[in-house]
């Protein structure tokens, strides 16, 4: 089930760098982009569903309910500090915030641990390595200019914690659906109340935005799919660990598509994330 993780790693890269593109758009509004977004995943969602809908009794349950509630208020809080993050402030300058989620995800993992037995691993030979990994990847991304804490970092850091807080609790129900159906119901949920809320006009969108955005939210679903079924079958910390192959991804892609030469942290940190997994997996 490895490879799972490793696509979803890939995934995450590809759709980071075009989501980023779009969003630098001057004329692109951020709740506007959220509904966009939300929608095109739902499409993209739609005919996997014929395939790997499932959902058991136990999902409607008024405690395993109120769970999937915060699974939605928490991604809806992270998306938006996201986007404002990203709308606003230089992406480079905004990239320690973002490596800072699957330090958190590991950490609540940890926690959640000690109060929710069986769902979150406490295998010390996996937790040190994801954590040394995690903090490799912070490490790279620091540099002295980002410790001033602007509004924009701040809400990048505050999107970070609340997008690890839905990914862990979404853990303790994610048994009673197939990961293809509760993506499915997660954003669906999201792009009704954004809709709602934003009102947005999509026939203002050009054609090749639309189908920009629509890629993305294709390339979204392999994405958080990937990590539903690496948190069923591998567990959440071995998981975010492989999800750390992501930001490497992403040093070779600007690399090679946007002429971005390779820090000696980035390079680095590469080393210390693959030898980090090689020991977790192999060792």
């Amino acid at each position: 089930m490895y490879y799972l993780p490793i696509l979803g790693a890939i995934a995450l890269a590809t759709a980071t760098i075009m989501q980023r593109m779009i969003l630098r758009k001057k004329t692109m509004n951020i709740k506007f982009y959220q509904s966009a977004e939300f929608l095109a995943i739902v499409l993209a969602s739609l005919p996997l569903l014929y395939f790997f809908w499932r959902i058991d009794s136990g999902a409607f349950s008024l405690k395993n309910i109120l769970i999937f509630v915060l699974v939605i208020v928490f991604s809806i809080i992270a998306n938006i500090l996201t986007y404002y993050s990203m709308k606003w402030e230089k992406v480079s300058n905004l990239e320690p915030a973002k490596m800072l989620e699957p330090l958190f995800v590991i950490i609540f993992a940890i926690i959640f641990s000690f109060l929710f037995e069986g769902l979150y691993e406490r295998n010390f030979n996996i937790i040190i390595p994801a954590l040394i990994a995690a903090g490799a990847l912070v490490f790279s991304h620091i540099k002295r200019y980002h410790l001033d804490f602007n509004k924009y970092f701040i809400a990048a850091i505050v999107g970070s914690i609340f997008f690890a807080l839905e990914l862990i609790i979404s853990r303790l129900i994610l048994d009673y659906y197939s990961p293809v159906t509760f993506y499915f119901l997660r954003c669906i949920s999201i792009a009704i109340l954004s809709t709602i809320i934003f009102r947005p006009k999509y026939q203002k969108l050009e054609n090749k935005v639309k189908w920009q955005i629509l890629a993305i939210g294709a390339i979204w679903v392999i994405y958080r799919v990937a990590i539903y079924y690496g948190y069923l079958y591998l567990g959440v910390v071995s998981t975010t660990l492989m999800i750390m192959l992501g930001p490497i991804f992403i040093y070779l892609f600007a690399w090679k598509f946007l002429k971005e030469k390779l820090s000696w942290r980035n390079i680095v940190a590469a080393v210390v994330i693959l030898a980090c997994i090689l020991y977790a997996t192999l060792g």
